[in-house]
């Protein structure tokens, strides 16, 4: 009886937790978009398209709470429960990006833009495939899954970072070599995060 109990409060256990830490991200990145809002001077986003990024920041991060409570909750054939999980990996990538941009890492990091693109768009696609991919995919159709959300949605970053401020900065000089640069280091990302929670999920549960 023992056993039993501690085998089912382990996970539930973990569960809060990611939870909690989704919860709190969300916190912190609604808390930094508000101050991006009061002070944007001190924001680190002040002519890096932070209109934009005020819009699209909430979007992404609410936009599977969204889809839960329109759809989800009660249709969804993946989840019994809102996946919180999912739900900590779609918010990380706009929090940890409103970070480095507070704290200067991207102009001050040199290797910091193209590590975020590969780890981000990893957190990304790994997020978006625990939510709405269905679970009994073979490693080859997952990959190609990820491959075709990650490139995609770089794709869309980039065309929406050339609109909003590359064209009339100084970086449109070297835009077109970072841009390929931050499209592969993304869509890397993204194969990588496909065959990893790919590897994870399909393990055999003891």
């Amino acid at each position: 009886m023992t056993t039993m109990v501690a085998t089912t409060t382990a996970p539930a256990r973990h569960s809060n937790r990611v939870r909690y830490a989704a919860l709190i991200a969300k916190v912190l990145l609604f808390a930094l978009l508000l101050t991006a809002l009061i002070w944007p001077d001190l924001s680190g986003i002040k002519g890096k398209a932070s209109t934009a990024r005020l819009i699209v920041y909430p979007i992404g991060a609410m936009v599977l709470p969204l889809w839960w409570w329109a759809y989800g909750r009660t249709r969804s054939k993946l989840h019994r429960t809102f996946p919180w999980p999912a739900d900590l990996l779609l918010t990380l990538p706009w929090l940890i990006d409103l970070i480095g941009n507070r704290l200067n890492l991207f102009d001050s990091v040199t290797w910091w833009d193209d590590a975020m693109h590969f780890v981000l768009w990893g957190f990304l696609t790994a997020g978006a495939l625990l939510a709405f991919a269905p679970r009994n995919l073979s490693r080859a159709v997952t990959a190609f899954v990820a491959l075709g959300f990650g490139a995609t949605a770089a794709v869309i970053w980039e065309l929406g970072e050339y609109v909003a401020f590359v064209r009339k900065s100084p970086e449109l000089q070297t835009a077109y070599t970072d841009t390929l640069g931050d499209l592969a280091l993304g869509t890397l990302g993204a194969l990588l995060a496909g065959l990893l929670l790919h590897h994870l999920t399909s393990r055999p549960h003891r």
